[in-house]
């Protein structure tokens, strides 16, 4: 399940959750209860390991 980050636009906590896709995304602060919590734009995190890839198979050693 993907990590989402939040921000309170009243308090300026910022939250993780650990939500499903299909879930509908939070509104409720945690710390101040307020309804402005707002979802962040934030980069996927991912790491390509194994074997098959350019950087552990195919990358010619140039030196």
């Amino acid at each position: 399940m993907p990590i989402y980050a939040y921000k309170c636009e009243a308090c300026g906590r910022e939250h993780e959750a650990i939500q499903k896709i299909s879930d509908a995304p939070l509104t409720e602060c945690p710390a101040c209860h307020e309804q402005a919590l707002k979802k962040q734009l934030t980069a996927p995190a991912f790491r390509l390991s194994g074997t098959g890839w350019y950087e552990t198979d195919f990358k010619q050693d140039k030196r």
